[in-house]
């Protein structure tokens, strides 16, 4: 103790001086260079708040809103950079007081604020609230230049003087600004203008002057300054013929302009100035560090055995202390993702098997190594419950789904036998409706299961026509009508995929819809590319900026893992987990009439063009009694009926249908297909007996009705319905006679 308190009085003279040297740099980082951020900000918004005080129409809102945001962001850092340990431990009890008070004007612009919205002052109060913050800024800075250098104090006062010789501009800009949006001189303005005019002149020459030794560089750009000189002369001009009630004789613009440029040069002198300041200090604490190296050689001898005894002594702690490390590395980068990923996976994990506790002895590190063990415990067994969360919820979702599926399968099948004996167009239209909104409710329900990683009910056996896939998804939309089905060529769908494309269709169709206006048509087209298939889906509503389109697009390629705080998107995790199903890619774009395109592109495996191995008739989806006849319905028309969906989409096959039997003569049944998780297909009566998968011949129609055209039916269609409105009117007509005989 006697070593080192002769080593640090000897040190302490030369220390004291280091400190304050070193104090430059602080005060630098953090209260000049925030403050000087914080001055440009305030500076800006009290031009702001003056002019939209007089004329609001000359700051919208919006703007001042920005300027307002970006004048709090760098309050916040001043408050931030000023309350660090080293700034307080730098700090004199005066400098932290103008801290403090500068704190205080700050919390106080927010008054100011809402008397500049409701315009209940004048511009000259308004200015006023800010000149308050701004002048207890440069009481801070006054504080700064106390240092024991004594040209170092100096040059700092005066880079303050050049400083508030700026402020005094921009309270000139402000004031003029005002008196421009007002439209002419107030009484006293006049004199206030040439008030600040003096002190701003009176204030630069004396800087000039102090600058004469120091720093003639900065003092020969200030005194040739362009922009000074451009100021000076409005300055003159404004002063000479400013008078109460008169218009000012300069331009807003040209006044901004030359202001602009003088505050700008300026700033620039004062930045680089403090810059030389700062390399001028460095020399001299490098004096000061010598001095301080010398005064503690006496020490050194001391210093030295205590640096040995202080090894020898905590070898042993840093070994445990290493082991201890390692472990904290080990669990963060290599057991704890393992134990997540395998959880991801399903698998099961044994807590305690995955943690085996560490030993670092009785001492303090072995009650932090103890203490770690708890830790690293907690945060797997967290992990686990996790997974078990996640999973439960994925099981419940998928459970209301299946039943929700079933309760909608059940409803699809009671409105198909209603369709069937209904004859009156109106209640026939609503029944369709009902279905409408029935297969969409099925698409929810789906979404359900998507969510759980699960694979929905829906599948074909055969490919479809992809201008069919397209009229399915329609059907599951609701403004349907808005949408327009451009040519789609002679292309079909692999039956595995059709179902997730139709869904995944109508989620990206419906999203089209809602999100354009409603007067706005939906265009939907398709065709043949060297990759596949691309179909293009273009809105023409306002459109999403490039960075949501950038979000977006790296949603749907890479989707992360749902979770319950992830649902403000919910259809852009569907289209992801159903295009990554099949391979599908899909991309969102602008579209050139302002709206957004999605383009999906189906890759060549599940795109079967004309010609390959199933004729067209053998692909297309055979239709039940009631699609059929809602499409007939739909093409014919009925009575003051609106149009309804054009549903040629193939169903889910149901209980109370029965698929039609292969010809026993025909070719060999079509290899079964797969699923996406590669389970085949069931092919329904594939292993039936020849003569019980014969036709029956002989019926007393002709024609057998699931063999009919979508052609053919809407003719029959429509020649009963023509026939029968000419009944009606051959009735009314006979009615009406009969009442004349009468």
């Amino acid at each position: 103790m006697s070593l080192a308190a002769l080593w640090i009085f000897a040190a302490w003279v030369t220390v004291r001086d280091g400190l304050n040297l070193a104090w430059v740099t602080v005060y630098n980082s953090n209260v000049a260079q925030p403050s000087e951020t914080l001055l440009l900000e305030l500076q800006k918004e009290r031009r702001l708040s003056v002019s939209r005080v007089v004329n609001p129409a000359l700051v919208p809102s919006a703007e001042l809103a920005a300027q307002r945001s970006r004048t709090d962001a760098a309050a916040a850092e001043f408050r931030r950079l000023t309350r660090t340990d080293v700034m307080r431990f730098a700090a004199t009890d005066g400098l932290q007081r103008r801290i403090d008070r500068t704190s205080r004007q700050l919390d106080q612009l927010n008054s100011a604020r809402n008397v500049v919205d409701a315009r209940q002052v004048d511009r000259n109060r308004v200015a006023g609230a800010y000149n308050d913050s701004i002048d207890a800024l440069f009481q801070t800075y006054y504080a700064l230049a106390t240092l024991d250098d004594d040209e170092i104090a100096k040059d700092t006062r005066t880079l303050i003087s050049l400083n508030w010789a700026r402020e005094l501009i921009s309270r000139e800009d402000a004031l003029l600004t005002g008196i421009i949006g007002a439209g002419r001189f107030g009484q006293a303005e006049v004199a206030q203008f040439i008030q600040l005019v003096g002190a701003e002149r009176n204030v630069m020459d004396l800087a000039q002057a102090d600058l004469e030794e120091p720093l003639p560089d900065v003092r020969r750009r200030l005194k040739n300054s362009a922009a000074l000189v451009r100021l000076h002369d409005l300055e003159d001009m404004v002063a000479e013929q400013g008078r109460p009630g008169l218009r000012v004789p300069v331009s807003g613009e040209q006044w901004q302009s030359t202001t602009s440029a003088a505050l700008a040069q300026l700033h620039d002198v004062v930045s680089g100035a403090g810059t030389t300041m700062i390399d001028r200090a460095a020399p001299v604490a490098a004096g000061v560090i010598i001095r301080l190296v010398l005064a503690g050689v006496l020490g050194l001898v001391a210093v030295i055995a205590s640096v040995i005894l202080s090894i020898t002594t905590a070898r042993a702690l840093v070994r445990q202390l290493e082991k201890l490390r390692e472990a904290a590395l080990e669990l963060a980068n290599e057991r704890l993702p393992g134990v997540v990923a395998r959880l991801a996976q399903g698998e099961k994990v044994d807590v305690h098997a995955e943690v085996p506790p560490l030993n670092f002895g009785p001492d303090v590190i072995g009650q932090v190594g103890a203490a770690f063990n708890t830790v690293q415990e907690t945060a797997i067994r967290t992990a686990v419950e996790e997974a078990q969360l996640r999973q439960s919820i994925r099981d419940i979702l998928l459970s209301l789904a299946r039943r929700t599926q079933s309760l909608v399968h059940r409803q699809l099948t009671l409105l198909d036998v209603m369709e069937r004996r209904e004859s009156d167009p109106a209640e026939l239209k609503d029944l369709f409706r009902i279905d409408h909104l029935a297969t969409r409710m099925r698409r929810n329900a789906e979404n359900l299961i998507v969510l759980s990683g699960a694979s929905p009910a829906r599948a074909w056996r055969r490919s479809v026509p992809m201008v069919d896939v397209v009229r399915g998804a329609l059907a599951e939309v609701e403004d349907y009508t808005r949408v327009t089905v451009l040519p789609m060529g002679q292309t079909a769908l692999n039956g595995r995929a059709v179902g997730d494309v139709i869904h995944l269709l109508a989620e990206l169709i419906e999203n089209a819809v809602s999100f354009s206006p409603p007067y706005t048509m939906v265009q939907v087209g398709g065709q043949v590319v060297a990759s596949g298939y691309a179909l293009e889906i273009e809105d023409r509503g306002l459109g999403m900026s490039p960075d949501d389109l950038e979000s977006a697009n790296q949603r749907i390629a890479d989707p992360p893992e749902f979770n319950l705080s992830s649902t403000a998107r919910l259809g852009l995790y569907v289209v992801s987990r159903l295009a990554e199903r099949h391979g599908i890619r899909v991309s969102l774009k602008a579209s050139p009439y302002g709206g957004t395109t999605a383009v999906v592109l189906l890759p060549r495996e599940l795109v079967m063009e004309n010609g390959d191995e199933q004729p067209e008739q053998e692909t297309r989806p055979r239709l039940d009694r009631r699609e059929r006849g809602a499409r007939e319905i739909a093409l014919v028309g009925a009575p003051d009926a609106d149009p309804l969906p054009v549903q040629e989409v193939v169903p889910v096959p149901r209980a109370a249908e029965t698929p039609r039997p292969e010809p026993a003569a025909g070719p060999e049944p079509p290899a079964a297909s797969f699923t996406p998780s590669g389970l085949p297909f069931r092919v329904p009566q594939a292993s039936l007996a020849p003569a019980l998968a014969e036709e029956p011949t002989g019926g007393t129609e002709p024609e057998d009705e699931e063999d009919r055209s979508p052609e053919d039916i809407r003719k029959i269609m429509g020649s009963f319905q023509s026939g029968t409105r000419r009944g009606r009117s051959e009735a009314a007509k006979l009615l009406g006679e009969g009442e004349d005989n009468l």
